[in-house]
């Protein structure tokens, strides 16, 4: 890795951004999916539906859904017969998201704490790997990217959804002003973090375009690798095989 990552515009030690990104999400943790319906309008329920629907769990397919935090994402693909492995760096997170399991009365999810870059588990593992909103928030991306091939078996997917940079001129300043002004503010009113949320909000700035991210895909050994933008890439559905 280079001597320095990104922590949203600030450059720090691979160590310390880590450390850094533990500490947003577990401050945020308990209001993270309010948040999300706050920033969004609702939308990411849509945005991860139409996810899972790419994915296409199926019954007796082995899924890691890795950044899978709160449980947003294993809840959709469990309905599908599929085990899945519930995996994140935070365990606050994962504290939340069994939280939630509990109340809906699901007891087929497997939680798992892991880094993403040093993944416990097995070669030729899983069917498929899915990761949303969360692989912006990895130390070393390529690293992450290399781990995901590795766990999974000949002929499993790789799929993941995350903001990108949006294309659609009038939409991309609105955003701007949007994210940068007022998403902090919510993140104070509600989640009492105003700077947790902007972290987040800088995160996004600062991660690849969505075809820097497709060759980056590529390189750490997938192929038929694309892209499908959602709302002029404001979020966008990356994926890849292994074969």
């Amino acid at each position: 890795m280079t001597e320095t990552v990104s922590f949203g515009y600030e450059q720090v030690s691979p160590e310390e951004k880590t450390a850094r990104v533990g500490g947003v999400f577990s401050n945020v943790a308990r209001k993270y999916d309010i948040m999300n319906d706050a920033m969004s309008g609702g939308m990411h329920r849509l945005w991860k539906d139409k996810f899972v629907r790419r994915v296409k769990p199926q019954a007796g397919e082995d899924i890691l859904d890795m950044a899978g935090g709160t449980g947003d994402i294993a809840f959709r693909m469990e309905k599908s017969g599929a085990q899945v492995t519930v995996s994140d760096i935070n365990e606050d997170m994962l504290e939340v998201g069994m939280g939630r399991a509990l109340k809906r009365g699901i007891d087929t999810l497997i939680w798992s704490p892991q880094n993403a870059e040093t993944l416990t588990f097995p070669d030729k593992h899983f069917d498929a790997y899915t990761i949303a909103f969360g692989i912006r928030n990895v130390t070393d991306i390529p690293t992450a990217l290399k781990e995901a091939h590795r766990v999974l078996r000949f002929g499993g997917r790789f799929f993941c959804l995350e903001f990108s940079t949006v294309e659609w001129p009038g939409l991309a300043q609105a955003y701007d002003v949007y994210s940068e002004r007022l998403v902090p503010k919510l993140g104070k009113a509600i989640a009492g973090d105003e700077d947790s949320y902007r972290y987040l909000v800088e995160s996004i700035r600062r991660f690849p375009d969505m075809q820097n991210f497709k060759r980056m895909i590529g390189e750490a050994g997938f192929v038929q690798t694309k892209v499908e933008p959602i709302m002029g890439g404001l979020v966008a559905i990356h994926s890849g095989w292994k074969v």
